[in-house]
Order: structure tokens, then sequence, then C-alpha cells
């Protein structure tokens, strides 16, 4: 890993640190204030953006999402598939993804793959529609409403279709005015050119070492997966939007009730994970943790919030898909995975076996 760098807060507490290089050529060091591409934390500002409009009456979380978008979602499609399938991606809607970057068509059988596509797109301006439209003509991915659902970026971009639709503005200058601002974020932005504004990292991808050496992809045009996935921002602004939004700051209870009824739903990487509406449920030693993770390519995100609120981590890394494939091209466990999940415990239990040995003590 070339480059870490995390906030941590603990009650009243705030630790920043950093380790390792931003550029791996130069040796600049990370510093904990750079600004990241943060990857799918982008879908719960996105998401609790339409919870602000379903508080306002403009969008009804059950209606289905043909009555919005009719000519984006035609036919029984559009009257099956509702608001909440969605946000909690049991729409049965594919990834678009492997369709815009055809090099990975075979997601995520690894020895069928190629990093060709990354390069391909560095500098693509895509339309939202397109990407949608690839979606949608993907074999089904399940039946509207089932689960385990399916984690797909083409949910999320249609819901900021949906945001556009019924707010008459960009679902960028939506959310930036409504959630970024109101959160009170001084560092977070949907970029506009491909190159970050502000202090940052080289992000270098690795792609399951099909990238060797792994290759900065810190220049990129995030057009391929902006609602779901383009955000930039730092680590404290993190840390300071989740404590916002689940102490009922950015929506109101009631919608935060409905964010964090989870779902089993499958990652992109193929594991089941419980999930809301734009929000992530995990169980650490020292009890449920909320937020999210995402990734870029050579970038790496990771928020959570513990839900006593009295701790909060966000960690990003300058190095994606470090793992590497065995001879059946299913990518091992790398001992990156344990310095992280150690960390993580560290960060959100403190003395984590005592944290555990108490839990277990009171539900006794």
């Amino acid at each position: 890993m070339p480059g870490v760098f995390a906030e941590v807060r603990d009650a009243g507490q705030v630790w920043r640190g950093a380790s390792g290089v931003a550029d791996v050529r130069t040796g600049r060091p990370v510093g904990p204030h750079m600004r990241h591409r943060v990857g799918s934390i982008t879908k719960t500002f996105t998401a609790a953006a339409v919870m602000q409009q379903v508080e306002q009456g403009r969008i009804q979380l059950d209606a289905p999402i043909g009555r919005y978008l009719p000519q984006l979602v035609p036919g029984q499609r559009g009257v099956k598939i509702t608001v909440r399938m969605l946000l909690n991606h049991t729409s049965g809607i594919p990834e678009y993804l492997p369709y815009a970057f055809p090099s990975l068509k075979e997601w995520p059988s690894l020895p069928d793959m190629s990093p060709e596509s990354l390069d391909d797109n560095r500098f693509r301006q895509f339309d939202p529609a397109e990407l949608i439209k690839m979606g949608l003509s993907a074999p089904a991915a399940g039946e509207p409403g089932s689960t385990p659902g399916v984690y797909s970026n083409t949910n999320y971009l249609l819901l900021g279709r949906l945001l556009e639709k019924v707010t008459g503005t960009t679902a960028e200058n939506y959310i930036t005015k409504n959630v970024i601002r109101r959160a009170g974020l001084k560092h977070t932005e949907f970029p506009d050119r491909p190159r970050i504004k502000g202090p940052h990292s080289r992000m270098y991808e690795a792609f399951f070492g099909l990238v060797d050496p792994p290759r900065d992809y810190s220049v990129y045009n995030m057009s391929w997966v902006m609602m779901g996935a383009g955000l930039v921002s730092t680590m404290e602004d993190l840390n300071r939007f989740y404590d916002e939004l689940l102490a009922g700051r950015i929506v109101n209870r009631s919608s935060l009730a409905q964010m964090k009824r989870v779902v089993s739903v499958i990652s992109q990487e193929g594991y089941p994970i419980e999930y809301g509406l734009g929000l992530t449920k995990a169980t650490s030693p020292c009890g449920i943790l909320w937020g999210h993770d995402g990734s870029a390519w050579g970038a790496v995100t990771m928020s959570w919030t513990r839900a006593d609120g009295k701790r909060q981590m966000s960690v990003a890394m300058n190095l994606a898909r470090w793992n590497m494939p065995d001879s059946s091209g299913i990518p091992q466990p790398h001992p990156i995975d344990h310095a992280l999940s150690t960390f993580q415990q560290q960060a959100m239990c403190g003395n984590g076996k005592a944290q555990a040995e108490n839990a277990e003590a009171g539900k006794r």
C-alpha cells in the first residue's frame, strides 16, 4: 500500500494520521487532509437527497419509477420497479459497468478480464442516459423486489435522473446545495474535470495483479459513474457528513429509519451485505456500524459510524484491488486486508477485546 490516511473521532476527541507516499516516483508523503475519490460513498449522498424529496412529497418511496421516468424505464419494468428498489438494489436492473468498459465483460471472472478499457475511457464523456440504457438492455439480475438484491450503479444513475425530474435542476446542483452545504462540508464536490482540485494523492490501480506495476488513475473523467460514485471528499468531511446524517440533521428521523431498513444484497465482489437506502450496516465487536465503502480506479475509501454515535472512522487508500488471484482466478486474502481490519477495530472499538466482553456480558 503506497499511502493511507484517516480521521478517527472518539466522542470529543479527533485523531488524524497518514502513512506512506502520495507519489511513488517522487516520494511525496500523503497527508490526512488530502482530497480523495470516495467512490460509492456517493450513494449515501444521493439517497439522502432523494429522501429529502420524499419528505417534501415530490417522491413516493413505493411508487413505480415509471410514474416519474416513463421514457427511461418503460413497460412492465417501470410498473414493477419502485423508487425504494432502486435505493436498496432490489430492482433487478443489472450493472452497466461491463458494457461501458468492454474489457471487463466477464467480471468478476478474472482470467477473462483485461484492464484495457480503463485507459480507453480515461477522458471519455459518458451520457447518463447511455449508461442507463446499457444496464436496462442487459439480462435482468433478478425479479423486482426479490432478495438478495444485486448491487448495481444503474440504480443510482436512475435516481440521479429522478432528482433532476422533480427538482428542475441537475442532481449535482441539488446534492451540492441541499446535502453537501447543509452538512457544512468544505472539501466535498462533484468534479467538473478529470483532475482533482486541491491537495490529493496519485491513485494506483493494481486490478488484481493485471496492472503491474499499478498505474496512476488520479486523472480520470468520472462521468461514467457520477451519481453512484463520483464524489471527491476528505476524511474529515466524510466523518462530519455521517455524523450530521445519522443525527437526523440532513433528513428527518422518519427518513433515517427508512434508510436503516436493510435487506440482503450481493456486492460487486460477490459476497452478501446488509444494505438499506444508500446505507450499509456492518457488525463489529463493539456493536453495529453504519456507513459505506467505495472505490474508484486507484482509490479505496471506507467511512463508518458506530450506532451509538460515539466513534467514527474514515480511511482512504491510494491503491485499489490489491488482492492477487489464485489459479482459478479468485482474489486471495492479502496482509493489507488484515491490517485494515485491525485498524478498523481499533478505531471503532478502542480496546476491542474489552468492548466485546462487555457487550457479551450485557447480553447475559
